[in-house]
């Protein structure tokens, strides 16, 4: 095992980054980033592998090409195994000021792979075990929840299905999240992303049978 913890600075290089995002500042302190946050992530998800599989650690560069705010990189680390326009769900984690999120689901799909998950809260059998699923989530505390929602029905099904709150969902994902606390710093926090990941295991194994890959090319847009 090669985690022991994020640095005890992490969390305020969030807060400091969010007080200057600028390129001078980040190259600054590029070394705060990489020592305390960017290597022991890397730590975490080698020492998670095993389990869950190869991890993704994202760029911390931010996509500023059709965005308002210029500010150049995220002020979160984050990192998924899985993709979900390949398999239907993947799982999450994010260090940033606000502390440790990690969950699991159906996050952004693809316009072909949103209809299926429509058509499978629709159908009665499957429809009914995500909704238990989302249940014993929710009671379990985890925020059961999606990248955005409908205000309606979405096109095709009855505003007053027995399902409806889920149908009007862009997605389905299960997040709980951490305040900043002392454990960050301790191989606790290995414990807790891998005891999130696997709470959220019976909705990532729900969608991805229900789900399952886009069959839309990569570069075409989804529309919602």
């Amino acid at each position: 095992m090669a985690f022991t913890g994020f640095g005890t600075g992490a969390v305020a290089f969030f807060d400091d980054l969010a007080a200057d995002n600028t390129r001078e500042w980040w190259h600054a302190n590029k070394d705060r980033y990489e020592a305390e946050v960017r290597a022991p992530l890397e730590h975490l998800l080698a020492d998670l592998a095993d389990e869950f599989g190869e991890a993704r650690v994202f760029r911390p560069n931010r996509d500023v090409r059709f965005s308002a705010d210029k500010s150049p990189y995220k002020t979160q680390a984050a990192a998924a195994v899985g993709a979900v326009r390949e398999i239907g769900r993947s799982l999450y984690v994010q260090l940033s000021a606000d502390g440790l999120m990690v969950g699991g689901g159906c996050y952004y799909p693809a316009r072909d792979q949103l209809a299926r998950l429509r058509e499978a809260i629709d159908d009665d059998v499957t429809g009914a075990r995500l909704e238990q699923i989302a249940a014993d989530l929710e009671a379990g505390g985890v925020s059961v929840e999606a990248s955005g929602e409908l205000k309606t029905a979405p096109r095709g099904y009855r505003s007053d299905h027995p399902r409806i709150g889920l149908l009007r969902m862009k997605g389905v994902i299960g997040i709980v999240a951490h305040p900043p606390a002392s454990w960050l710093a301790t191989e606790k926090a290995r414990d807790v992303v891998a005891e999130g990941w696997r709470t959220v295991r019976p909705l990532n194994e729900w969608c991805e049978a229900h789900i399952g890959a886009s069959h839309l090319p990569p570069d075409r847009p989804s529309r919602r």
